[in-house]
């Protein structure tokens, strides 16, 4: 049986690719490739001319058995965008229909923006939990949040530019005002680590317009945090009004009620009573 060798490629700087990798992708008889504009950069690059088919989201199950039909006849390589193939990306099906057919499946090893950036973040590295992307809908995207809300572990997502100012809202909202890093363009010219807590991102990013590609890493829920339930509106506006009525600067008294509160400081803010 042939083997499909799951290969880990750059994900940003070129030269982040293992001897291996480059030996295997220029022996098998096919790539399957996320992206092929991608990995014509990688293969021009290197100097390897092994055939390139596309495999994405798009066409993943109607490609499934050509590429399987391939892989009955020769070993083959699967890529991602960029990174380890099968994480956040359409290599799942095929990786299990192979296994199901008896073909031998291994990984050749290789970068990965989660495990880089959560090294970098300076955050808790022992234990954490992988989300992947967040839900596109805010519904789904709290629901997803709230579901990890009380977890002890490191959150480790990816998030698009155009919706990263609403998912930190969201996290702000549901998590709390956590520390975290959001780290833009990994390993590329423009490398960026932001670190703070959620709130200060939230600012940071209103203002700064968010480019390039994103892994937030996140810290996991406090102890005391578990067991402090999660106020409803009335209580927040109640709190609210009882230290504004003692003379505390709406402000603060946004900031006080957060910390207790699991609401975050904008919306304590803005469920005090006008003056």
């Amino acid at each position: 049986m042939a083997t499909l060798y799951l290969v880990g490629t750059p994900i940003g700087n070129l030269e982040d690719i293992t001897l291996r990798a480059v030996r295997i992708l220029d022996e098998v008889s096919l790539i399957a490739a996320e992206d092929t504009r991608r990995a014509s950069i990688l293969t021009q690059h290197y100097h390897i001319t092994t055939p390139v088919t596309s495999y994405f989201e798009g066409n993943k199950l109607t490609k499934l058995e050509t590429v399987l039909g391939a892989l009955e006849g020769g070993d083959i390589a699967l890529i991602s965008e960029a990174g380890m193939p099968g994480l956040s990306d359409p290599g799942y099906e095929l990786i299990r229909a192979a296994i199901e057919r008896g073909h031998t499946v291994t990984a050749v090893p290789g970068p990965s923006a989660p495990i880089t950036a959560l090294v970098l973040s300076g955050l808790p590295s022992d234990t954490f939990l992988y989300l992947g992307f967040l839900p596109r809908r805010q519904r789904d995207r709290r629901a997803a949040l709230e579901a990890v809300r009380g977890q002890p572990w490191t959150l480790v997502l990816f998030e698009s530019p155009h919706r990263l100012t609403r998912s930190l809202m969201d996290m702000e909202a549901i998590l709390g005002d956590r520390p975290i890093a959001i780290c833009r363009e990994l390993t590329k010219l423009h490398e960026e680590i932001w670190r703070g807590t959620v709130s200060g991102a939230r600012e940071h990013f209103t203002t700064v317009k968010p480019r390039g590609e994103f892994t937030l890493v996140v810290g996991g829920a406090r102890g005391d945090r578990e067991e402090r339930p999660r106020w409803d509106e009335e209580q927040v506006r109640a709190a609210m009004n009882a230290l504004r009525q003692q003379g505390v600067r709406r402000s603060q008294a946004a900031r006080q009620v957060a910390a207790e509160s699991g609401w975050s400081r904008s919306e304590a803010y803005t469920l005090a009573d006008d003056d």
